[in-house]
């Protein structure tokens, strides 16, 4: 069974940054999941501009930039500029007044348009976009920190977004407490990628070569 897997860089040890990248890289993993927090949108300081263009600068592999601002048409330039065509770009639809205009700019600039549902937005306040975007970043967790516990309620809104994703022509992608059970269920339903943080992926004591080998081969 095909899924994407994808380091969430938040997680990653910073004193050795370079280093995490390319084990990261040789272990497989499909893309570097890049989380920006403003301290306004969500209650955090993540990852920064200065990360993502030193982590673009450092690998090939495709960067799945989570964009967690408010207003990012305001600063959307100063993201794009530092991408390469065919990275993913997310953005939060209630951090903007039109959040199709900065889908727009992210498509013109010739990235991979995208949005993020939070766990309490619903699929219906967001349809008209689903039209626009190619990936739905669902968060099974309330955005802002890493570590936070499931909220078991979003599976419906999977299971919505799951029965229209082919008519409008988008993929699904799972962000937040992202655990074996989890990819072993919804994988073989549709969902085509994993952030992977630190319930499965750092912080394990393992070479990420086999953490991420060990995923790939679940008994589905």
């Amino acid at each position: 069974m095909q899924f994407e897997l994808m380091a969430s860089m938040m997680c990653a040890n910073y004193g050795h940054l370079e280093k995490e990248i390319k084990n990261l890289e040789e272990g497989g993993i499909d893309s570097f999941h890049i989380d920006i927090m403003d301290g306004r949108y969500v209650p955090n300081f993540a990852m920064s501009l200065n990360d993502m263009r030193y982590i673009a600068s450092a690998t090939k592999i495709p960067l799945d930039v989570h964009l967690m601002i408010e207003h990012p048409n305001n600063r959307i330039n100063l993201f794009l500029q530092h991408l390469r065509p065919g990275d993913t770009v997310y953005i939060h639809p209630e951090a903007e007044y039109h959040p199709s205009t900065t889908l727009q700019a992210i498509i013109n600039a010739g990235m991979v348009p995208g949005i993020a549902i939070n766990p309490g937005t619903s699929v219906e306040t967001v349809m008209e976009m689903l039209r626009i975007v190619k990936k739905v970043l669902v968060m099974s967790v309330n955005p802002g920190n890493a570590g936070q516990m499931y909220l078991p309620y979003v599976g419906k809104k999977i299971t919505k977004l799951l029965s229209i994703k082919e008519d409008m022509d988008f993929e699904i992608y799972w962000d937040g407490a992202c655990s074996a059970d989890k990819i072993l269920e919804y994988a073989p339903k549709g969902i085509r990628g994993f952030v992977l943080g630190t319930t499965l992926l750092f912080g394990r004591g393992k070479p990420y070569g086999e953490v991420l080998k060990n995923i790939r081969e679940l008994h589905f």
